[in-house]
């Protein structure tokens, strides 16, 4: 085994949940030909709120790919993250015979911003309207932010660490940064990335609170960041799952290594303190681009943030160049998440499975619903722009503070 600080995190699977699509090929279709797919809400329960546009995933035959005695105690959340993991799994074409022998040397990670609103809801409906007797067992765990790592991987057979990282949007990221940190510490693999379902009535009433959340009700109108029009953002639901790996290990195994997780750092500056975020962000950029032995110029695709709020989008574009400098200005910047939703702890992880597959197709997507951009970035609108792409910047905030900036690599060499 490779000694830990010689050790590489690299991507050999992706899965993805997305309101755009419920497979990596699918998502990635609909992500570079800019499709937007943000709709009205159609929930039950939630005809009569403000919150009228918003990325919901559709055709989702959850009974045919999670058991029956696993749908019954877990929430729509969870059942995201199932699928995506197993997707991730098969993508990479890591199979119980890799790993039966070494069952702890695989962990799962993942980030939760809101947890099991879903199941939570339908229990507590059944209190008030039938009595404690008619509460089930699972309500005391389908909710838990925790609930995803824990059925992932007592449904793997992974004994490695576990973790979950419960945050807002930002720790997406964190997530996969605490995966590459396990592998470089001597783990062989993580299962890792994030999936939420917030957009069950009872989590969409506590979302009213967010004053950024837009409420215009025509879908081409309700996200658009970095614009004149910018009027806040609109909730998804879905998510993407991982599997990081050691380098060795996966070259070892005959792996397809898709993408180096080379660098990462992340700060904290206060919710709604969006002035602030700008140096925040910044020091976070920086921080990430040292871990990865990158210059700024060397970045060559960033996935931004893009808020939506006037205030926020403005701090981004001046973190953006505050940390690249004039290449800030020059570099492409996308935000595929204005067509999708920003689905919290999800989206960045949707904005690195975008970013990974930008780089090995050569493509920076597009914007959705963004036109008339009013920041000094070079915003990608219309199409996707053919570009070589060797270095990508992901970028998160989240409403209560965090910043997070993580560093990918494409060409990973393969060790001797």
């Amino acid at each position: 085994m490779s000694q830990p600080n010689d050790r590489r995190a690299v991507i050999t699977g992706i899965g993805v949940v997305a309101p755009n699509g419920t497979s990596t090929e699918t998502f990635w279709k609909s992500t570079q030909e800019g499709i937007s797919v943000l709709d009205r809400i159609t929930r039950e329960g939630c005809e009569d709120l403000p919150l009228r546009v918003a990325g919901e995933v559709r055709s989702f035959a959850v009974d045919a790919l999670v058991e029956e005695r696993i749908l019954v105690q877990t929430d729509r959340f969870t059942h995201f993250a199932m699928v995506a993991a197993d997707l991730a799994l098969a993508d990479a074409e890591l199979t119980r015979t890799d790993y039966e022998g070494r069952p702890f040397g695989v962990g799962v990670v993942t980030a939760a911003g809101s947890g099991g609103g879903e199941f939570g809801q339908r229990e507590l409906q059944r209190l008030w309207g039938q009595g404690p007797t008619y509460v089930g067992p699972y309500q005391s765990i389908a909710w838990f932010y925790a609930a995803s790592t824990g059925q992932i991987s007592i449904r793997g057979g992974f004994k490695g660490p576990c973790g979950v990282v419960a945050s807002d949007e930002a720790g997406g990221l964190d997530a996969i940064a605490h995966a590459a940190g396990t592998v470089r510490r001597g783990t062989d693999a993580v299962v890792v990335g994030a999936a939420e379902a917030p957009l069950a009535p009872y989590s969409m009433v506590c979302q009213l609170g967010y004053a950024g959340l837009s409420t215009e009700e025509d879908p081409t109108r309700a996200y658009r960041p970095f614009t004149s029009g910018a009027c806040g953002f609109v909730p998804a639901e879905g998510g993407a799952m991982f599997l990081v790996e050691d380098e060795r290990a996966a070259v070892g195994r005959g792996a397809h290594i898709r993408a180096e997780v080379a660098g990462h750092a992340m700060t904290f500056t206060g919710a709604d303190r969006w002035e602030e975020s700008r140096e925040g962000l910044a020091h976070a950029i920086r921080g990430a681009l040292h871990e990865a032995h990158c210059a700024p110029d060397e970045v060559d695709i960033v996935f931004a943030d893009a808020l939506g709020i006037p205030a926020a989008d403005r701090a981004e574009a001046l973190a953006i160049v505050d940390a690249l400098g004039a290449h800030g200005r020059r570099v492409p910047v996308t935000a595929p998440k204005s067509g999708i939703g920003r689905a919290y702890c999800g989206a960045p992880v949707l904005d690195t499975a975008a970013a990974v597959l930008s780089m090995e197709h050569g493509l920076v997507p597009p914007t959705p619903n963004v036109f008339d951009v009013c920041h000094d970035l070079d915003v990608v609108t219309g199409r996707a722009r053919p570009a070589e792409l060797r270095t990508a910047l992901v970028l998160s905030r989240g409403l209560m503070g965090s910043n997070s900036a993580l560093v990918l690599r494409h060409a990973v060499n393969t060790p001797s």
